[in-house]
């Protein structure tokens, strides 16, 4: 069967087991491949920054208000949480101090803490983008980090009943309406708007064409082809199902001035 609900992790944040008998809706320790494992093998250096945690990998006293252990999906994973790969799950405080020092990975998944979510639980939309202003303006206040930097902004889950876009039926799970996506580098091409088709399997795709890795597995969608727009209506492709690899997003021959701090916008 396929479980379509929030079930916990088989992992705690220390890499020690969840015990299923106080907890359980708790997946079993998963196996399946995933982007960590596939960097560390090619030496591509990463990290999982996410709020809620302390050095250690142990959640911090008081983390209840902070801490979402569903939104880690690498503590699902038995060949990330009980191995050395675990140290690379690190609280999001220390994005900060690595871009500070200059030792920022390859690649760093962001993740808030969870009054910064944006979810509308415990969270609120202005809080997620007060997050992401303090993360995109750590990079962009540093130009030596920034001239080599992507930051990719997106959501999780969409937010209404109704989406009048097309939407690609990509696999059994859909694909799902649409959700926002921004693109901050000085390699963007400025004001684009993109309309290749593309959806959270598109960042793999980003990542594994970046660094030249394979695909994740066989029946992953990174392993889907680009998109080839229709003639009539550029977010359909004629080759579905496809879904783009972002670097349409980008003009790597032509490098844009830094530019100022993102303001947050007023009334």
């Amino acid at each position: 069967y396929y479980l379509v609900n929030n079930y916990g992790p088989a992992y705690n944040a220390d890499g020690t087991a969840v015990d299923v008998k106080q907890h359980p809706y708790t997946l079993p320790p998963q196996t399946l491949p995933n982007i960590g494992e596939a960097m560390s093998k090619a030496g591509v250096s990463w990290k999982y920054y996410i709020g809620g945690l302390k050095r250690g990998g142990a959640q911090h006293s008081g983390a209840n208000d902070t801490w979402c252990s569903i939104c880690n999906p690498l503590q699902y994973s038995k060949n990330i949480m009980t191995t050395a790969l675990r140290n690379q799950i690190v609280d999001v405080s220390e994005f900060y101090r690595d871009a500070q020092n200059g030792n920022l990975p390859e690649v760093s998944f962001v993740r808030p803490y969870e009054p910064y979510s944006g979810h509308p639980a415990n969270s609120a939309v202005s809080a997620y983008e007060y997050f992401v202003l303090s993360i995109a303006n750590n990079v962009i206040s540093r130009p030596d980090l920034f001239a080599s930097t992507a930051i990719v902004v997106t959501l999780d889950e969409g937010g209404g009943y109704y989406d009048s876009g097309y939407i690609q039926p990509l696999d059994f799970f859909g694909d799902g309406t649409r959700i926002p996506m921004l693109v901050i580098s000085p390699y963007v091409k400025p004001g684009k708007i993109d309309h290749v088709y593309s959806d959270h399997g598109s960042i793999l795709k980003f990542i594994e064409k970046n660094w030249n890795l394979a695909p994740l597995s066989p029946r992953s969608r990174d392993n889907l082809p680009n998109p080839i727009a229709a003639p009539d209506n550029p977010y359909v492709p004629t080759n579905g199902p496809s879904i783009g690899d972002l670097m349409t997003l980008f003009d790597f021959a032509n490098k844009q001035s830094s530019p100022p701090l993102i303001i947050p916008g007023g009334i």
